[in-house]
């Protein structure tokens, strides 16, 4: 599960070996417990949430959005496509 990077309480990271064949670009965010599927296209959107409220899946899209090349790079780098 490659660790993309921290933002306050947040991992942003993805899972390696996560669908055959794998899905669209997406991450995933977790605190503790919680977690988060968010996906980067055709826009950034949840896919889906376990444990966290409106308002902080509302910081959570702001932090993708401002991360989203260095999330996508990442993604290339690892997935090499």
């Amino acid at each position: 599960m490659p660790l993309v990077f921290r933002e306050g309480p947040y991992r942003i990271f993805f899972y390696s070996n996560e669908g055959d064949p794998r899905e669209p670009m997406h991450v995933h965010v977790r605190d503790g417990e919680r977690e988060a599927k968010v996906w980067l296209y055709p826009s950034i959107s949840i896919a889906e949430s376990f444990g966290f409220n409106s308002r902080e899946l509302g910081a959570i899209i702001s932090i993708i959005e401002t991360n989203r090349a260095r999330i996508e790079q990442a993604w290339h780098e690892h997935f090499g496509d």
